[in-house]
């Protein structure tokens, strides 16, 4: 008896050394709130939503999405900053919220260190596309336009400060050009005039213009990706005669920065998964993106590289929201 105890209790003193791996699992929040910080319906909330459905089985806990537009994306970012670090309440949000906070005087957080990047789901260029009362039907033709007349050549955006209009700025710079910034308020007017032939071209995502596209109005010319994107495999990078040019739209999740590092990884195993989903796949193809599959440090070097080239690009051009 006396060698059984023993045993018994050299075999629990052993116990604590190999712990389950139920054990070594970090503790996920009863309920996990992801904050959109643009209106129900936009690309990124729809995104948002089939992260949402998914990441809750996979954690099996309780997974919503809760929209606080506003502020260009700052509003609901700020709330997940200052918030709990606990994993319950996380951002999914874009790249634009970097650009925004580039070009703002005074923005309520730090986009490089108050938040965490968990998971970049997806990545994709935007498309550069002219009226086709133009009759430019390449990058090259687009470059030699804007030089024959420099601050001629005009393009349309939804405002100043956006990642549309960033992204033509940079443009400038690469290809050693300039086309005219025609601000609107709002997307559509500006395709709207882009198809009527009264501005000549515009970036953006490629479902802003789509049906101007297919109806004859617009034509698409390049993306802005430095290299070939397999979402549209007829379309050549600006960079072809703008070396250097690139300009990618992520996806991406968030945590306040102070989360647990093993919830943050263990959250970013699951998105990483969802973003290879045929759901997910299907769903991001039609803004042009594809999968992404990075860690969080990775994600973390795309945001701060984000960050300082968009920084940079306002500085320079005294582009500044108040």
């Amino acid at each position: 008896m006396r060698k059984l105890f023993a045993a018994l209790v050299s075999t629990s003193m052993m116990l604590p050394c190999t712990p389950s791996a139920h054990a070594q699992q970090p503790p996920v929040p009863p309920l996990i709130k992801i904050i959109v910080p643009f209106a129900p319906g936009a690309s990124t909330d729809v995104i948002a939503r089939l992260v949402a459905s998914q990441l809750g089985p996979r954690l099996q806990t309780n997974v919503i999405v809760e929209n606080r537009a506003g502020g260009s994306g700052m509003i609901g970012g700020s709330v997940v900053a200052k918030g709990p670090k606990d994993g319950s309440t996380l951002l999914f949000t874009s790249v634009s919220m970097v650009s925004t906070a580039a070009t703002t005087r005074n923005a309520p957080f730090d986009v490089t260190t108050d938040l965490v990047p968990i998971a970049m789901p997806g990545v994709g260029p935007l498309v550069i596309a002219v009226s086709t009362k133009t009759d430019i039907k390449t990058p090259a033709e687009f470059v030699a336009a804007a030089r024959a007349k420099p601050d001629q050549l005009t393009h349309g955006t939804s405002g100043v400060g956006t990642i549309a209009h960033l992204a033509a700025e940079l443009l400038n710079d690469a290809a050693k050009i300039q086309i005219k910034h025609i601000p609107y308020k709002g997307a559509s007017l500006a395709v709207t005039d882009t198809a009527g032939g009264i501005i000549d071209a515009m970036i953006a995502v490629n479902t802003t213009f789509a049906s101007q596209i297919q109806a004859g109005r617009m034509r698409p010319i390049a993306i802005t990706s430095e290299k070939p994107s397999p979402a549209f495999p007829n379309l050549p990078p600006m960079a072809t005669v703008a070396p250097g040019y690139s300009v990618e739209l992520w996806t991406a999740l968030f945590a306040p920065a102070g989360t647990p590092p093993a919830l943050v990884k263990r959250i970013n195993h699951e998105v990483n998964e969802i973003a290879n989903s045929k759901e997910m796949v299907e769903l991001m193809r039609g803004d042009g993106a594809t999968p992404l599959n990075v860690t969080p440090e990775e994600a973390a070097k795309r945001v701060r590289d984000s960050y300082a080239t968009w920084k940079r690009v306002a500085t320079a051009k005294n582009i500044v929201l108040e």
